[in-house]
């Protein structure tokens, strides 16, 4: 049997409104990662203040729709409260909500504000009615830009079933349908010290060029055609603590970004048997994620004429054990830089369209 919403509409100026409002609010109240308590204070207060029962884990602060029922199809709408720090290059107040001209200036109005308000506002459209077809789950959720463990992952028992996330980060309001995994490792060359003047030792420098170059021409067989090839980027290198001292030591770390053809396992295990370099890593927990094509909500999304596609960066949905997309106003590029900001017109085309998928989404049983 098949299920869908057949009421038409979009967002109310007022509740658009509302957003953008409470997006200055956010943009005011700094919420690095870990400390995200006063922003959720806020989000809980304008939860309740229209009369949503809220729960709250940490700084974790999810509402269920008024019509819930336990046996309906579950659909949570989420994104984080956290933000990275300002880069040093802001030459704005990146806690003043600044508008010029359309465009809202401040740290976490593109990353990933616009996206939260945005799916407030679309749970908030639904909220009252009846005769959905499915119950929705609003989560403002913490410690994303670190993966914390404190994050979306503390609360994923506490919702209870979900049977489809739509995760809010700035896509341009593309639907990301496949998403790069993460893993970090941390490698360590072994030499033998000497002095530096005489023909001594085993500079663990050179070992360590050595296992770069490998690092840089190793290629993974699979690519994929949403993600494309698995990427390793050393990105950090340490060693030696005097000029006259050849290292024993030196440590380098690689950034690896999978597909879905290898879980970070597999990788692991690769790599620790290519180099010579010990080889650790941080977190296996971060792995590719990704979302049928032939899934209802990517129809509905071809159906509005909505661009699929997958992305090279990762979100809370690597935590998420239940299919998920990722969409959101804003763009990703703007995402960590000086004067960061959202176009207000993103935010109020990003609702509507929110809203116009969901009411074309249908539920196949």
């Amino acid at each position: 049997m098949t299920y869908t919403y057949s009421h038409k509409s979009i967002a109310s100026p007022t509740l658009k409104q509302e957003a953008i409002e409470l997006l200055k609010q956010l943009i005011s109240t700094p919420s690095f990662s870990r400390n995200e308590d006063r922003v959720a204070d806020l989000m809980e207060y304008f939860l309740t203040s229209r009369g949503l029962k809220t729960n709250r884990k940490g700084n974790n602060v999810w509402t269920k729709n008024r019509y819930f029922e336990e046996e309906k199809y579950t659909i949570l709408l989420n994104s984080h409260l956290d933000t990275v720090k300002p880069v040093e290059a802001w030459t704005l107040d990146p806690f003043n909500p600044l508008l010029e001209g359309g465009k809202l200036h401040g740290l976490g109005s593109n990353d990933a504000g616009g996206a939260l308000v945005s799916l407030l506002a679309t749970f908030l459209h639904f909220n009252d009615k009846s005769n959905l077809p499915f119950n929705l789950i609003f989560a403002a959720s913490a410690e994303e830009e670190i993966s914390g463990q404190n994050g979306v992952a503390s609360i994923l028992d506490e919702l209870g079933k979900i049977d489809l996330a739509i995760v809010g980060e700035p896509t341009q309001m593309r639907m990301a349908v496949a998403e790069k995994g993460l893993m970090v490792l941390d490698c360590m060359s072994v030499g033998v010290a000497g002095h530096a003047a005489r023909e001594e030792g085993e500079n663990a420098i050179y070992k360590a060029l050595k296992d770069i170059e490998r690092i840089q021409q190793f290629e993974f067989p699979e690519k994929s055609n949403l993600l494309g090839a698995v990427k390793l980027s050393v990105t950090q290198i340490n060693a030696g603590y005097q000029h006259n001292v050849v290292p024993d030591r030196c440590s380098f770390v690689v950034d690896v970004r999978s597909n879905e053809f290898y879980n970070n396992a597999m990788i692991l295990g690769m790599l620790d048997d290519y180099l010579e370099s010990q080889v650790t890593t941080r977190s296996l927990r971060l792995n590719s994620s990704g979302i049928s094509l032939k899934h209802p909500i990517v129809k509905a999304g071809k159906k509005m004429d909505l661009q699929h596609f997958g992305s090279p960066t990762l979100s809370d949905q690597a935590l998420m054990p239940f299919n998920s997309i990722k969409m959101g106003p804003g763009k990703s590029e703007r995402s960590h830089t000086a004067n960061e900001f959202i176009y207000l017109d993103e935010i109020k085309t990003g609702i509507d369209i929110y809203i116009k998928l969901l009411e074309k989404f249908t539920i196949d049983n």
